[in-house]
């Protein structure tokens, strides 16, 4: 019985075996012919497949201008036909005598041969191109070349553009040239729940086979892109921090530890940008920011990656006021340019970027949402009491401030879909946070949320170099009772401050979620082109 059950298995796999034989021999006898494809080093593209297309377009508009569609009412079949054809053929001589010639590249999604003429698809960065490849134009040994080629194979086409009776522009060849022989064999279908593990572990298949998998990266692209135009129309400068760092701090994380042989010291990866560009906003370097990578050692989720883009910026002179300025309008900017509006679609749902955002302290938050008024609970064990009331789960070590956040994170982010600044959040959890003049258990902090994610978090930043070494000695205790996520006491960055930070607001977005809003994607593996993934076989 399980010889039975194996072998459809096991023939799908001879003849997937035996296709990819067939691949390798036909290279050999390139090679032997002396063809071989992996010897060409480069090839003169002057066109992609869209930008062909348009420029066709353009062309046979201003060449056929006035020309009226063919009238066939009141004929019978064959005479309409025979107008059509007509017509047909006078337009393409029209603009057969005055081509576009072009040169394309990319790889061979389809072929049809019929004899002494073959029709043949070629993707590119752009899409796909229709390509009429004739014995007669390329020459008899290059056709029967043609024929023997492969999908997956990529070609060089040089010819001239011309529109098919079906109205497609396509690609007349005059000459065929295969760049690369693949061989291997390109999945039939690459899509659904059963291919996602594959996607992600061969994104290279997946951008081949996937347009609208394409289309985010190159989405991603432009969305940092115009990140960049934004910032630098607000004179903003882009630098660099290290990633190997002693001590991991700015952010509620923990590190993931390496060696660093040629010092003999143990590093931590770096878990936020914070800490060093507040140390450049001391050198004086009044308004940077940093795209990169950091690297959380924690868990996989659908809003997690344990490395992933972070962008911080700094600007002297501002607060957390300024710092929502910049954030709403750069929100909006993005996705006028990336988008071309302001509405956008996530997972059905219509989010407004071109309103203003909404603003929430986040007691008025809960206040909203739950019912309760955290500005009357007076102690950290009536605001425990409150918690088990309400079966919110918490350690022994929290304070109020923190059973604020956990109540804030059980029955308010699941309500803010559009965009909405939540602020002034706890002194206990905002450890970095300037204290508000008003409510010295407040900080001057916002985060946004769309769609119920944080975007981002926002700060008036501590510049008080004495109230920042209290800060850190309670984050060490924190660490002491066994908070791995805690922050530790950073002595050169303190010294910093000593020599003097201007006030300064900061922020720190996470990209991937940005481009998952941007795109409509429900992962945040499907934004990144290499996610962390278990190695196989483990």
């Amino acid at each position: 019985m399980s010889d039975n059950q194996n072998k459809p298995q096991n023939n799908q796999e001879q003849d997937i075996h035996q296709l990819l034989k067939v691949r390798r021999e036909k290279l050999a006898a390139l090679q032997e012919a002396g063809k071989d494809p992996f010897v060409i080093t480069s090839y003169d593209q002057t066109h992609h497949s869209e930008e062909a297309k348009k420029l066709y377009d353009a062309h046979e508009a201003e060449l056929l201008a006035g020309r009226a569609p063919v009238n066939t009412d009141g004929m019978d079949e064959a005479a309409a036909r025979e107008a059509v054809n007509a017509d047909y053929n006078e337009r393409r001589a029209i603009m057969d005598a005055k081509p576009i010639e072009v040169s394309l590249a990319g790889r061979m999604m389809f072929k049809r041969v019929m004899g002494k003429a073959s029709f043949c698809n070629i993707r590119d960065l752009q899409g796909d191109i229709q390509v009429y490849v004739a014995r007669d134009a390329i020459g008899e040994e290059s056709y029967a070349d043609f024929k023997k080629s492969d999908i997956g194979d990529i070609y060089g086409v040089k010819g001239f553009l011309f529109r098919t009776k079906t109205g497609e522009v396509s690609v007349h060849a005059e000459s065929m040239t295969l760049l690369t022989k693949s061989l291997q064999i390109l999945p039939e279908k690459f899509h659904g729940l059963t291919d996602t593990d594959m996607r992600y572990r061969q994104r290279y298949v997946d951008l081949i086979m996937n347009k609208e998998s394409k289309d985010v990266f190159v989405k991603r692209s432009q969305i940092i892109k115009e990140i960049r135009n934004f910032l630098d129309g607000r004179d903003f400068m882009e630098v660099e921090t290290p990633m190997l760092v002693s001590n991991a701090g700015g952010a509620a994380a923990r590190p993931f530890d390496t060696h660093y042989n040629a010092l003999d010291e143990d590093v931590k990866l770096r878990i936020s940008l914070e800490l060093y560009l507040k140390r450049l906003i001391v050198g004086g370097l009044e308004r940077v920011y940093e795209i990169g990578r950091v690297f959380r050692n924690e868990g996989v989720d659908t809003r997690h990656n344990p490395e992933f883009t972070l962008m911080e910026l700094y600007q002297a002179y501002t607060d957390y006021n300024g710092m929502m300025e910049l954030t709403e309008s750069m929100f909006r900017y993005l996705a006028e340019k990336v988008c071309g509006t302001t509405k956008i679609s996530y997972n059905g749902i219509e989010i407004d970027l071109g309103k203003p955002f909404a603003r929430l302290t986040m007691n008025d938050a809960i206040k909203k949402y739950a019912g309760i008024d955290f500005d009357t609970v007076a102690t950290d064990e009536d605001a425990k009491k409150l918690a088990k009331e309400h079966h919110i789960e918490f350690e022994e070590r929290h304070t109020k401030g923190d059973i604020i956040n956990l109540f804030f994170e059980e029955y308010c982010e699941k309500e803010l879909i559009q965009p909405t600044f939540i602020m002034d959040h706890p002194l206990a959890i905002s450890p970095l946070t300037k204290k508000k003049p008003s409510d010295p258990e407040k900080v001057e902090r916002f985060e946004l949320f769309i769609n119920t994610w944080e975007m981002c978090n926002a700060y008036s930043e501590l510049n008080d170099p004495i109230d920042q070494r209290e800060r850190f000695k309670l984050q060490d205790a924190a660490a002491d009772a066994g908070d791995e996520e805690a922050n530790h006491t950073d002595e050169d960055f303190l010294n910093a401050l000593e020599i003097g930070m201007p006030p300064t607001g900061g922020i720190g977005y996470g990209i991937d979620r940005l481009v998952m809003l941007l795109t409509d994607s429900q992962a945040i593996r499907d934004v990144l082109l290499f996610p962390t993934l278990k190695s196989t076989g483990k």
